[in-house]
């Protein structure tokens, strides 16, 4: 089976990636839930949150810097914004890839959904 984030981190499907580094590839959503809301996924394929190692804890630790700092150019910081990974059928994952939603430019409600 392919999966749709190991493809868009590949470069095989068209995406609007505005970030890229070793770890990690950083993607507007395609179905936004707020004036910013994008993507951070590992280039590694790692299912969720639920199927992370020891091994992953750099990509992770990682992953987090990135969304700060893309949130702070984003003008995110001076109000907030929300980060959020779904895991499995429950959680609303719909892509089994490991991804941090970042949605911020509006005020949150909680509880969510």
């Amino acid at each position: 089976m392919e999966c749709l984030f190991c493809s868009i981190a590949a470069g095989e499907i068209p995406s609007e990636i505005f970030h890229e580094d070793e770890f990690c590839v950083a993607f507007n959503d395609i179905n936004p839930q707020g004036p910013v809301h994008f993507l951070v996924i590992p280039k590694k394929h790692i299912s969720s949150i639920a199927d992370i190692t020891e091994v992953d804890q750099e990509i992770l630790g990682h992953m987090l810097k990135v969304i700060a700092i893309l949130a702070n150019d984003k003008g995110l910081n001076e109000n907030g914004y929300r980060v959020v990974s779904n895991v499995g059928k429950d959680g609303q994952q719909t892509v089994p890839h490991l991804h941090f939603h970042v949605i911020g430019g509006r005020s949150m409600t909680w509880p969510p959904g």
